[in-house]
């Protein structure tokens, strides 16, 4: 089976599958619970069913959904649309661990985690979030001032997302050196590493394929919520 296929709709294959303890919902929609990442995934993405989901939301409540790009029912609105690009590792495994110093995060680091997350804006991200996987990150002092982990878990799949950088720390590799140590131990668990990015972030992208990803399927990203 291609990468292709094992990733459409990995959302849902997430919600329902190693996440749904961390979900909400039916067997036609789910969501992440609240505190978690503020996402939603679909049974039939081609034909997303928003009365199942509907009942395990708050109006005005924002939600990222992937993969459809259909009209919406009255009670539902859209806030944003653009496309993403799944990558997945393609290259060999990384030699060693590259991150000394790197801390793995745990509840006590929660707050610091959603607040660089909150100003960075690496994704939907929510205090839970680190709870979805391995967490790692860099301090100054007792400043959170990088970080990456894993969020969407499905079969051998296991996504690399979270990844920032305090703007004052950027440019000294620190995501990047975070983002080897989560595919090292991936691998070695043999799992797959993948990760997302949005089309239009030509820079990252780049980056990503200099470590080692590879674009394997494009989709539409939508952020909805009820009325």
């Amino acid at each position: 089976m291609s990468q292709r296929h094992l990733l459409e709709n990995i959302i849902w294959k997430a919600l329902t599958g190693p996440h749904m303890r961390f979900t909400v919902g039916t067997t036609k929609a789910r969501r992440y619970a609240t505190g978690f990442s503020p996402i939603a995934g679909f049974l039939t993405v081609d034909n997303p069913d928003f009365g199942a989901l509907a009942p395990y939301c708050v109006p005005g409540e924002q939600l990222y959904c992937d993969g459809w790009s259909g009209p919406v029912p009255a009670s539902w609105q859209i806030h944003a649309e653009s496309t993403m690009v799944k990558m997945a590792w393609d290259a060999p495994l990384p030699i060693e661990d590259p991150t000394i110093g790197a801390v793995r995060l745990r509840e006590e680091h929660a707050d610091m985690a959603l607040e660089l997350a909150q100003r960075m804006q690496p994704g939907p991200f929510g205090r839970r979030t680190p709870e979805l996987g391995d967490y790692f990150g860099y301090f100054s002092g007792a400043r959170l001032v990088a970080m990456a982990g894993e969020r969407f878990h499905a079969g051998s799949f296991r996504e690399i997302s979270g990844v920032c950088t305090d703007t004052e720390f950027q440019g000294r590799g620190l995501a990047r050196r975070l983002m080897l140590k989560l595919v090292r131990r991936q691998l070695l668990r043999g799992e797959q590493p993948f990760l997302h990015v949005m089309s239009a972030n030509a820079h990252a992208r780049a980056l990503y394929q200099r470590m080692g990803f590879r674009d394997v399927l494009e989709t539409v990203v939508r952020v909805v919520s009820l009325r």
